[in-house]
């Protein structure tokens, strides 16, 4: 017996013949698949501002999710109490939902020892509580040291240490324990009345010593994670503390590599996602092998990436994580899926069933999606733009999944001129359609990177841990709003 089986099961006197029993009366002839979905998670949060720790909070959550799945329909419900009795009556609840299946059988459990793209690391203990609150103070002086213009600092710490088991009709039976971490910074820079605010920072999945790791940045060589997202913060805000007001119209757009696959994710992947396809409510729902967008692009969504913030070693359903190619070469090859989504529309599960806790059903959700390198070099592709947009920073954005039509706002950007990125500009905003906006790429950097590990992703109420990432793009004709 594993640790989780430890925690959530044999503490709680349940065993492998409870679990059987519980998933055998809910498999009347009415219900296709049931399965059971056992989380314990353990959370803190810390908070800095100017100085002052204004937060500091630890959350214990545990509890069991229960689903039956009978045609299109699906019973849930769900426990914070985990015993032979609640998961009886949660069972009872499920199945008494879903009405319309064929039946089935409860196969026997087979235990899974999926590749770990992750260690079984307990992040919260990493650190002593003095020794949190002490990496916030020196995320602090560092920001304030970069530059004097620095008025305001905000300084947050979080970490997860979570275990999950699932058990299923079709014999699925897996465990996994995942941590994650996550350090962000946000300053505010006034200078001559005029102010701006900007954050960095990053995270993955293992303990708080990653922060403390020596990396190199364009400008630095072999310095503390930790110190390096004060500085980026306030290199954004000094950027657009002399930013001028962005021109309106329509232009060649040049996107930074890593963290603007953010409208990767948001203008194509959504639309990517089994559910949505199903349906025939995304954009792309009834194209597999069509061409969808330059033949330049081949898009990917992998949950098999080491330390990742959206990696998985098993889904939310017991599916071990997958490299899954979405787009090859321009040409749509396949969607996103959960268990249910899948078997509806006669397809493999790809690892991507993904829930926020046992008190959600799961859904097709992204890991980490992005672009995979081309063979242009960055600084070739900025030469290539007489008059145009460079975009290395968003602060986010929203898209139709039905349309494919997106808003994005930049963080950070800058107007090309002749082949050189010359003025900083804000208040620029890129309008337009996933679909076309792909159709539109016609040059792909060498120079693939991801995000650092901040992502948050949001759909149906339920947020997760996720990835984005790309190459630097040249897209041809993207419409602006800007203030000019």
């Amino acid at each position: 017996m594993n640790n989780v089986e430890q925690v959530l099961l044999a503490d709680s006197h349940i065993d492998d013949d409870i679990l059987f029993k519980t998933l055998n009366s809910m498999m009347g002839r009415q219900v296709d698949f049931a399965d059971l979905y056992f989380q314990s998670s353990q959370h803190e949060s810390w908070m800095l501002e100017d100085g002052i720790v204004k937060e500091g909070s630890y959350n214990i959550e545990r509890g069991v999710g229960v689903r039956a799945i009978s045609g299109e329909k699906t019973g849930f419900a769900y426990s914070d109490d985990i015993s032979p009795l609640a998961l009886q009556q949660a069972a009872d609840a499920a199945k008494g939902i879903a009405d319309a299946g064929q039946g089935g059988q409860v196969q026997a459990f087979k235990r899974q020892s999926p590749i770990k793209v992750y260690q079984s690391v307990e992040p919260l203990g990493s650190l002593t509580q003095s020794q949190k609150i002490d990496l916030l103070h020196q995320v602090e002086a560092h920001a304030r040291q970069v530059d004097s213009r620095v008025s305001q600092v905000i300084v947050s710490l979080s970490g997860v240490y979570e275990k999950v088991l699932v058990a299923a009709s079709d014999g699925t039976y897996g465990t996994d324990i995942r941590p994650l971490v996550r350090l962000n910074c946000s300053v505010l820079v006034e200078d001559n009345g005029k102010r701006e605010r900007a954050s960095s920072g990053g995270g993955a999945r293992t303990d708080y010593s990653y922060f403390f790791e020596s990396v190199s940045t364009n400008t630095t060589q072999g310095k503390p994670r930790y110190l390096t997202y004060a500085e980026e913060a306030v290199r954004q805000a000094l950027v657009n503390l002399v930013a001028v007001d962005a021109p309106a119209g329509t232009f060649p757009v040049v996107l930074g590599a890593g963290w603007p696959g953010v409208l990767l994710h948001e203008a194509v992947g959504h639309g990517l996602e089994g559910d949505f396809n199903r349906k025939g409510s995304s954009t792309f729902s009834g194209k597999v092998g069509s061409k969808v967008c330059s033949e330049l692009c081949t898009i990917v969504d992998d949950g098999t990436m080491a330390n990742r913030r959206g990696s998985v070693n098993i889904d939310d359903e017991g599916t071990p994580g997958q490299y899954n190619v979405l787009i090859e070469k321009g040409i749509l090859k396949g969607y996103m899926q959960d268990k249910h989504n899948a078997s509806l529309m006669g397809v493999k599960p790809t690892g991507n069933g993904r829930r926020e806790s046992y008190a959600h059903l799961p859904m097709p959700r992204m890991t980490n999606t992005y672009m995979l390198a081309g063979e242009s070099d960055p600084e070739d592709i900025i030469k290539s733009v007489k008059k145009g947009i460079y975009a290395p920073n968003f602060a986010g954005g929203q898209v139709d999944i039905t349309s494919g039509k997106f808003v994005f706002t930049s963080s950070e950007a800058y107007l090309i001129e002749n082949g050189e990125i010359t003025t900083p500009i804000k208040g620029a905003t890129l309008i337009g359609s996933g679909p076309e906006a792909m159709k539109n790429v016609s040059m792909v950097g060498n120079d693939l990177k991801l995000d650092a590990g901040v992502g948050v992703c949001g759909k149906d109420g339920q947020s997760l841990p996720v990835g984005v990432g790309q190459p630097t793009l040249r897209v041809d004709g993207i419409t602006i709003g800007g203030t000019q």
